[in-house]
């Protein structure tokens, strides 16, 4: 199967950075938001962050922060992109994206936006009015736990958005569906929380093991 960006989420612990890191993820997961189970203290990101491979990228996560805290969370934790899961307008991310660019500066880390675009019932939201930039992550649609439900998506709409954008695949991904449905979506790359996990914010090395074989087979 092609490499894609593989994004492990939900990190709480250096154990787990460290495996996933070691096992080939391009991206780990930092989630900011209080109201979720696997919220981590910026502090606590930043200890994780600091002994994280420097080509592995650290995104932070977040619902509807102000642009001004994520930028310093951004600056201080020393991120490579802002995942903002939230009701996040075009506006709001280009605001986001210039911000950020200037408190980081030129020898600052790589900072890319991520617009989590919520698949329910009814479809995905409008997606056009968005920068071309801006990354889009299509999650399964829950208005109380942003993410992080263990649900699919529908994967025909996701497929309609990674047709037409830089797209990552998130929503109920394990090792026993992860190759289905990036033949089915095709997207850049794919979003892992609960399906590797055995407790939320706590990855399961077996699971986390698997993922990655059946990505590599």
């Amino acid at each position: 199967m092609t490499k894609l960006f593989v994004k492990i989420c939900g990190i709480t612990r250096r154990q787990d950075a460290e495996l996933a890191s070691g096992l080939g993820a391009a991206a780990l997961g930092f989630i900011f938001w209080p109201g979720s189970p696997r919220y981590l203290a910026p502090e606590d990101a930043r200890s994780i962050a600091e002994v994280v491979p420097s080509h592995v990228w650290k995104v932070g996560v977040f619902v509807d922060e102000p642009v001004s805290e994520v930028a310093r969370i951004v600056r201080d934790v020393g991120l490579n992109a802002a995942q903002v899961h939230g009701h996040e307008t075009p506006e709001y991310c280009r605001e986001l994206k210039g911000r950020v660019m200037r408190e980081a500066g030129p020898s600052g880390p790589t900072s890319t936006i991520i617009k989590t675009v919520s698949l329910g019932d009814d479809g995905a939201r409008q997606v056009a009015d968005f920068d071309p930039d801006i990354v889009f992550l299509v999650d399964a649609h829950d208005p109380a736990r942003y993410g992080g439900t263990g649900r699919t998506v529908n994967w025909d709409l996701a497929g309609a958005i990674a047709a037409a954008r830089p797209t990552i695949l998130a929503g109920g991904l394990t090792a026993a569906n992860i190759r289905l449905a990036v033949r089915t979506v095709r997207p850049y790359g794919v979003d892992v929380s609960s399906g590797v996990e055995s407790s939320p914010g706590i990855k399961d090395p077996a699971r986390l093991r698997s993922l990655f074989e059946a990505l590599h087979d």
